[in-house]
């Protein structure tokens, strides 16, 4: 899965897929990852350092936000719950975009709802897997292996 978003995310910021494009893609394999449940990859899970229950959320890099927002309001129907001079975050469903601002367009991160998430235990448990996680508050972010950054939360992460 890591390899796959790493290349659509690289499709993207060479200009081969539109942000539309980009994020159809990423929840097309969301959802594959999800509907895989019943293999024995899958069931592999059960050791697994934590049991993640869902995408909570998708953060990305946007040049200009209100040009993004607007895009996201319009054609997928997201509604803005908050948004700063710097950020905005929208929900869809039980779930958000949050945009960032940055000169250079692309994810910044994705975040992961896990099972008893406690951000102390998480990062003790990442640590003890070599990983150096990053934490912020209750937010726990660490790197994949191809540098993209993912973050842990609880399933009532809100925006």
């Amino acid at each position: 899965m890591e390899s796959t978003v790493n290349r659509l995310v690289e499709d993207f910021e060479k200009g081969n897929l539109t942000r539309r494009e980009l994020v159809k893609h990423i929840a097309g394999v969301a959802v594959a990852v999800a509907l895989a449940g019943n293999t024995p990859r899958a069931q592999a899970a059960e050791t697994s350092t934590f049991k993640a229950t869902g995408v909570n959320h998708i953060a990305l890099n946007c040049p200009d936000i209100p040009v993004s927002r607007d895009f996201y309001v319009k054609h997928l129907g997201m509604k803005v719950v908050r948004e700063g001079s710097s950020n905005c975050f929208m929900t869809c469903n039980d779930n958000f975009v949050a945009l960032f601002k940055s000169p250079t367009p692309g994810m910044n991160h994705y975040c992961y709802s896990v099972e008893n998430y406690d951000v102390g235990d998480a990062e003790e448990k990442l640590k003890a897997q070599g990983l150096n996680p990053r934490r912020e508050g209750n937010r726990l972010y660490f790197q994949d292996p191809h540098g993209l950054t993912v973050q842990l939360a609880s399933g009532n992460h809100a925006p």
